[in-house]
């Protein structure tokens, strides 16, 4: 044990890593891979009731009640819906969370439903909700599809290097508003039977200047011009459906692709809109909790993660739990030209996906976890030189990484109208550039061009503070819990940066000995480093302080709150969002991150 602890808390540390160990390797899958839910907040479930209402499909009657359910069991006393577990209300979440209770039969005179109409109300009505919440009660005929942003199609025509083209905005955004350029110039409508004036307020909103110009535009748009622009964008969602039905693996574009393509005379039969509810049945989970939709799935990134902490924890690369997992992930590899490729038309393919099926999004972060665990397996070598190429390959100008493009780094495109439903790019950050680096290092390849160009953005990206901001965790307890392992592999654990980073979390601790920060820190930087202890975030300050060298007080109270707060049966509680989809907008409960983290963890520290 690296820390200097009493024999008590080493034995003590030592029992709590072999039960999580063994309770990890019970969550195996046959196959080999390791899945944890990603619990989401109640709009996906929301919008699942609403696109199923719009196909019509023969089941919506009692989708809609097992979803209702879930919906639910989430509201909070005073009416409200949030968009993670304790934090503040949100208001485009509790009209969609009310809108679906009311389709499902909910009356707006139960107590429940006139607590959350106060809270609407008295939040800003209907009227100051997203755009994204706008226009699904437009799909509904519960507001006017002339009142939200328009995306005209034309814009999937503009080339590549135009300011606005599609490919300035990042992956996820990029499949969503190509949908909606169709939906918005066909405006499809279904009725539901209920009105919502309880939600109102008829505040007047001036719509935005850029708005109202495209408004001119939509009254007479060119007609060859609207067709070709309407085929185009309809070919091109059609060209990136995932062989799971998806598109992205994710929910935004997943369902704004069936509802456009419904709007272009696509039956639920269709072959593509067939696949597409087949998939979304493969992301559901109905059990005794309810009916709800996981938002996207995680299988390589939980496997990855799980087979390095297992490494950690001291099984031998040859177990067999493990050789299944290496040869799983070796068989994840993606060879297709994605999105990618548009701004790096000659790098060769390679690279790891986050989901079961994401070929045309394959991304950094999975490929420099996956290419890490693999070596460290000895297993799919050619798999990992493909993947680490792909990988370099995909440095942004700055020397930073982002997660799935280079330089996508537009301010312009953040400005629209309609893009106020969270991140819509895709900048280098620093968990992921340090993720890189970490690999890098296992490499041997630290002191290549590359990688030095990558050490000095991460120096430069470090807060005054000492924290690094963390892109797709929260936040910058996950951020420095990335880069301290990484400046220590590349040899500059002695660097001024690491010793600060390491004073930061010995500041931000919490009285408990854990660390947890409120995903609120990602909008107000008082709540930076603060918030309830959480296992994973414990687990990523300790993983950074130890390879720091930090081997005092702070590092012995991480190693006893994960061993106080252990279940019997080998993992932790964590009703808390840790994992990051949108900063300031949309959060992820990884399910396995509060087993996996601290297996890890525990591993480095008991090793």
């Amino acid at each position: 044990m690296t820390v200097s602890a009493e024999p008590r808390l080493r034995d003590a540390a030592r029992e709590s890593l072999a039960r999580a160990t063994e309770h990890l390797l019970s969550l195996q899958h046959p196959d080999g891979w390791w899945k944890g839910e990603l619990e989401t907040n109640v709009t996906i479930d929301a919008e699942d009731v609403f696109l199923r209402h719009y196909l019509r499909l023969p089941d919506v009657v009692e989708t809609t009640r097992r979803s209702a359910i879930w919906i639910r069991s989430k509201q909070r006393p005073d009416g409200s819906w949030a968009t993670f577990f304790g934090g503040p209300a949100d208001l485009s979440t509790t009209v969609e969370a009310y809108v679906a209770l009311r389709i499902a039969g909910d009356p707006p005179e139960a107590a429940h439903m006139r607590r959350a109409a106060v809270f609407v109300r008295e939040a800003g009505g209907v009227e100051r909700t997203r755009v994204f919440t706008r226009m699904w009660l437009s799909l509904l005929s519960l507001w006017s599809w002339n009142a939200v942003p328009m995306l005209p199609p034309e814009q999937i025509l503009l080339p590549v290097w135009a300011p606005v083209s599609v490919y300035a905005f990042g992956c996820w955004a990029r499949q969503t508003i190509v949908a909606l350029q169709i939906v918005t110039a066909l405006q499809p409508t279904t009725t539901v039977d209920l009105a919502i004036p309880e939600l109102r307020t008829h505040e007047q909103r001036a719509p935005h200047v850029l708005d109202r110009v495209l408004r001119l535009y939509e009254r007479r748009p060119p007609a060859w011009l609207r067709r070709k622009a309407l085929d185009t964008a309809e070919r091109w969602i059609v060209e990136r459906q995932e062989v799971d039905g998806s598109w992205g693996g994710i929910q935004p574009p997943w369902v704004w692709s069936m509802i456009a393509l419904h709007a272009r005379g696509y039956g639920r039969d269709h072959p593509v809109q067939a696949r597409a509810l087949a998939g979304l049945d493969s992301f559901t989970i109905d059990d005794e909790a309810g009916r709800r939709l996981e938002a996207c799935q995680s299988p390589v990134w939980d496997t990855a993660l799980a087979v390095i902490a297992l490494l950690d924890a001291g099984l031998p690369a040859g177990h067999p739990a493990l050789g299944r997992a290496g040869e799983w992930l070796a068989g994840r590899e993606v060879r297709t030209r994605g999105d990618w490729a548009v701004r790096k038309p000659k790098l060769e393919t390679g690279g790891f996906p986050f989901e079961f099926a994401n070929d045309n999004y394959p991304d950094v972060d999975d490929t420099a976890v996956v290419v890490l665990a693999l070596r460290r397996l000895g297993l799919g070598a050619a798999e990992c030189d493909r993947g680490l190429a792909w990988t370099l390959g995909m440095q942004s100008s700055d020397g930073g990484w982002g997660a799935f493009d280079v330089d996508n780094t537009s301010r312009i495109v953040a400005a629209l109208p309609f893009c106020d439903f969270g991140a819509v790019t895709d900048p280098p950050s620093a968990d992921v550039t340090a993720h890189v680096l970490e690999t890098m290092a296992h490499e041997g390849r630290e002191h290549e061009a590359v990688a030095q160009r990558g050490i000095e953005w991460l120096l430069r990206e470090q807060e005054r503070d000492g924290s690094w901001f963390g892109r797709w965790g929260a936040n910058h307890v996950y951020g420095t819990g990335a880069v301290l392992p990484a400046l220590a592999a590349c040899g500059l654990r002695d660097h001024p940066s690491v010793a600060r980073g390491v004073e930061w979390l010995a500041s931000v601790q919490n009285p408990s000995g854990g660390f947890g920060e409120d995903l609120r820190s990602y909008r107000d930087t008082s709540w930076r480093g603060r918030g309830a202890s959480t296992a994973s975030q414990t687990a990523w300050a300790l993983i950074g302080l130890h390879a720091a060298g930090e081997t005092g007080p702070v590092a012995e109270r991480a190693i006893g709150y994960l061993v106080e707060t252990q279940l019997p049966g080998g993992g932790w509680h964590e009703p808390y969002y840790t994992g990051t989809g949108f900063p300031g907008d949309f959060y992820l409960n990884y399910h396995l991150y509060r087993d996996v983290f601290p297996v890890m963890a525990l591993g480095r520290v008991v090793r």
